[in-house]
């Protein structure tokens, strides 16, 4: 079963509002989801970005594959670096 951490769209009709989930890839894109690790609101100025961190590393370990915008929120956030740095510390060990 290939895992994705992608985007189901919420909201009204031009006023989107997104959550950020981990899904079966086979599911449809507002269809069943494993977990919900946060949400992400473009329409609000400043845009809202909430990720549970610690939710999106243990899925990122265990092999879950973002998708392209996920992965450019998971950058501004800084998820790539908390996991870079995780994974330093246990080499290190």
């Amino acid at each position: 079963m290939a895992v994705k951490i992608r985007l189901k769209r919420m909201g009204a009709k031009k006023a989107p509002f997104y959550r950020l989930v981990v899904a079966d890839s086979r599911m449809p894109r507002d269809g069943r989801f494993i977990e919900e690790i946060g949400y992400y609101n473009p329409v609000s100025q400043p845009a809202q970005l909430n990720i549970n961190s610690e939710k999106a590393i243990e899925w990122l370990k265990k092999g879950a594959q973002p998708s392209d915008t996920v992965k450019n929120l998971f950058r501004k956030n800084g998820i790539y670096k908390e996991l870079q740095e995780l994974k330093n510390r246990e080499e290190d060990i």
